[in-house]
């Protein structure tokens, strides 16, 4: 096969030197002529005529007399700006797309020496994504020993220790999903996919996030191990600012968010700095954004659109480039239809939003965040734990079943792990302690005396004018499909567990449809009903 070298006539390197002092110096394209090893017999030699002429001359004229059998090419290639990476690629491409390649008959090489730095990562591009069948050869001017033409190096980028690269970097994203799930080998296939596509939401945009889900479904850790993912890619060089908008009422809120000036307002003795400035080259998580009232929020948007914002009693506008992340366990979408949230704040929030399911609708993770809970225990308080295998049936068969509705989610769950791991004074969480602890989770989640067995559900996704024109009958029976819907992953998976006695006698079943439409009597959709 003959051996072909495509590359750039290098304009600073192939030009060292004047008259014959030029021989005495290396220069890259030449350099391929002495390479008898090789074995070149052609040159394929892109440069701008118009610009080099006298230089292409030279360098055709060196080859000629050092290599005489190799054939020397030229392709006349223009930029307008060598350094512009669209238009060096384009050219580049449309040149590698004309090209006709003989792979049966030829061996090709791209000189990655000379050139711009952004015609070589183009060819190095062009190559590794094959549109080049090309290995690359790289020269280098002569050391001590060596003859003129100095050495070169050829790379071929189908080697193992390529295919190495790439699963090295398969191992990353591996270890940064792990990251954000804490290193709990979690089991739940719904979860898992939101995870791997939060990953790489986090790596490649800056845009706000806003996760829904329950009290304790863990948004609040999720955020700090979103910031920490992205402090680890150093794209952040601030810090990760948090607060529950629950807490913050009045000139406190605006006092709080984006600071306010000496003299704002009564007991203002000193200029404050807020949290959105604290976080500027940082992130921001606002837990529980549906409590802001409708002037922080217009300030908040602000701040979003145009990275400035005014606090109380300045005059002057304060910058912040930080990335939001917003918690809620409401539903916006109800909340902007009753003139509670802003319609352009949850546009502008909505731009990557994630559905945390509660503990219930992933019970396949009790296990494994129950071992977690008592790795982190042992880490504390340096006293490792375990339960006997009675003990752990046990206690699983109980979490994992319809009888643990689990109201706060992790934080019942993790709390419920430490109270029996303090209670195991041997090292040993026993039958006994489970039974213990089953009997105390149940007491907290009974209802208190006298409290209405209906309409928690309900009431929580339901306009009020509505629910006051529910019969009785209509209430209980909405709160337990709400509750049914909350525990499932899907509507579908909703629809065969309410209608599992009646499907059977119908010939063609429709659970899922047959939910929706209950669920549209109310004005209810499934996402309004499980993203609480």
């Amino acid at each position: 096969m003959k051996t072909v070298v495509i590359g750039f006539l290098g304009t600073q390197l192939d030009a060292r030197g004047k008259g014959e002092e030029r021989k005495k110096h290396w220069r890259p394209t030449v350099g391929i002529a002495h390479q008898a090893a090789l074995g070149v017999d052609r040159i394929e030699l892109l440069c701008d005529r118009r610009r080099s002429s006298r230089l292409l001359a030279q360098v055709q004229a060196d080859i000629a007399e050092i290599a005489p059998t190799i054939e020397l090419v030229v392709h006349d290639m223009y930029f307008r700006d060598p350094w512009d990476f669209e238009e060096v690629y384009a050219k580049l491409h449309d040149f590698v797309r004309a090209y006709p390649f003989r792979t049966q008959e030829e061996d090709y090489l791209v000189h990655l020496t000379t050139g711009t730095h952004v015609a070589q990562i183009c060819w190095f591009l062009l190559t590794e994504s094959r549109y080049l069948p090309a290995r690359i050869l790289q020269t280098s001017p002569p050391r001590d020993g060596e003859g003129p033409g100095g050495s070169c190096t050829v790379i071929d980028l189908d080697l193992s220790r390529y295919d190495r690269l790439a699963e090295r970097f398969a191992r990353e994203k591996e270890d940064a999903v792990s990251h954000l799930k804490a290193g709990i080998a979690t089991r739940n296939a719904a979860f898992n996919a939101m995870i791997d596509e939060m990953e790489q939401v986090a790596i490649g945009s800056r845009e706000p996030l806003l996760l829904i889900g329950p009290t304790g479904a863990g948004k609040s850790h999720l955020a700090r191990r979103l910031y920490e993912l992205k402090r680890q890619r150093h794209q952040f060089r601030g810090d990760f600012v948090e607060v529950n908008c629950a807490t913050l009422r009045g000139d406190t809120a605006m006092s709080t968010l984006f600071g306010h000036a000496k003299g704002a307002f009564t007991g203002a003795a000193s200029a404050r700095e807020g949290l959105l400035k604290r976080a500027d080259g940082g992130q921001l998580f606002l837990d529980e954004i549906g409590e802001l009232g409708l002037d922080e929020q217009a300030m908040l948007l602000k701040a979003l659109e145009e990275k400035t914002f005014l606090p109380m009693g300045a005059d002057r506008d304060v910058r912040s480039e930080f990335q939001l992340i917003a918690g809620t366990n409401r539903d916006l979408r109800v909340d902007v239809a009753r003139g509670r949230f802003r319609e352009d704040l949850f546009a502008r929030l909505n731009v990557w939003t994630f559905h945390l399911p509660g503990l219930a609708r992933r019970r396949e993770d009790i296990e494994p965040n129950v071992d977690y809970e008592l790795e982190r225990f042992a880490e504390r308080e340096g006293r490792l734990v375990r339960f006997n295998r009675e003990a752990k049936a046990h206690y699983l068969g109980f979490a994992l079943s319809a009888a643990a509705p689990w109201h706060g989610n992790f934080r019942d769950l993790y709390a419920s792990v430490r109270r029996m791991a303090a209670l195991a004074a041997s090292g040993r969480i026993t039958t006994a302690t489970v039974e213990r602890e089953i009997q105390r989770l149940r007491m907290a989640w009974e209802r208190p005396s006298g409290e209405a067995t209906t309409g928690e559900g309900t009431s929580a996704v339901l306009p009020v004018a509505l629910l006051a024109t529910l019969d009785d009958f209509d209430r209980v029976q909405l709160e337990h499909v709400v509750e049914v819907c909350r525990e499932c992953g899907s509507l579908a998976e909703a629809g065969r567990r309410l209608f599992a006695r009646s499907r059977e006698r119908r010939s063609t079943p429709n659970d899922t449809d047959r939910l929706r439409k209950y669920l549209a009597r109310f004005g209810l959709d499934w996402g309004a009903v499980t993203a609480l």
